[in-house]
């Protein structure tokens, strides 16, 4: 069964360049042209969302918030024209999974979403278990992160990293291990991307930022 893909973004041409070439890949591929039309068309059997930024009305990155506001974890490409450093901190903020700078190649997007689907297709063959660090729990089997009482809710890539880099506490892990690991099936992914999705982790464990932190010139370790 093909993925289906819906697309959202204000530009007619580059709707229909996307859909043309995304078909001829074995999508299934829907084009709306505003984030509310997109709301209303998003269903269960979406596989990934490609989603511009700025448009007239509710903007992508609103869109994102109330996707994960709703609880609703489909995986979500931004494409846009705005590619300052804030602007991708932003696009992570509020749960995007990948963040394609306009104008983009064509292969690099494929590319990007083949990479995004083969990491959620692919099973899970770790026990079912909680890594336990005081009041900090992740879960394994319900892929959540609990702190006291509160659950946290996090992208496949956030939970994917902190579950990396606490699978050793103590130990420093270079950008370029935690590309390999993470991002292993994804090209084009630069050490920046690393940071800042470390900023939007360590945003959301709040009073235990501390347990992520950064040595300078080396990389980024899990502290018990």
């Amino acid at each position: 069964m093909s993925h289906k893909i819906l697309i959202v973004d204000d530009e007619h041409v580059i709707c229909e360049i996307l859909e043309f070439n995304l078909a001829n890949e074995g999508f299934e591929v829907t084009c709306v042209h505003s984030a509310e039309e997109a709301l209303k068309q998003i269903t269960p059997d979406y596989s990934l969302i490609l989603l511009d930024v700025m448009m007239s009305g509710m903007s992508g990155y609103k869109m994102a918030e109330t996707l994960r506001r709703n609880k609703n974890p489909i995986p979500v490409i931004f494409l846009t024209a705005k590619d300052t450093e804030n602007d991708m901190l932003t696009g992570f903020s509020v749960g995007g999974d990948d963040y394609i700078s306009k104008p983009f190649s064509i292969k690099e997007v494929v590319a990007r979403v083949k990479a995004i689907l083969k990491r959620c297709d692919k099973p899970n063959n770790k026990p079912e278990v909680k890594l336990v660090f005081d009041d900090v729990v992740i879960d394994l089997e319900m892929k959540e992160l609990v702190i006291g009482t509160d659950k946290i809710m996090l992208t496949k890539t956030e939970f994917e990293l902190i579950l990396f880099l606490s699978g050793n506490p103590g130990r420093i892990y270079s950008r370029e291990e935690i590309i390999d690991t993470v991002w292993k099936d994804t090209p084009y992914i630069t050490e920046r991307t690393v940071d800042v999705h470390i900023t939007r982790l360590r945003k959301k464990l709040g009073q235990r930022a501390s347990l992520i932190s950064n040595r300078s010139g080396f990389g980024y370790r899990f502290n018990v």
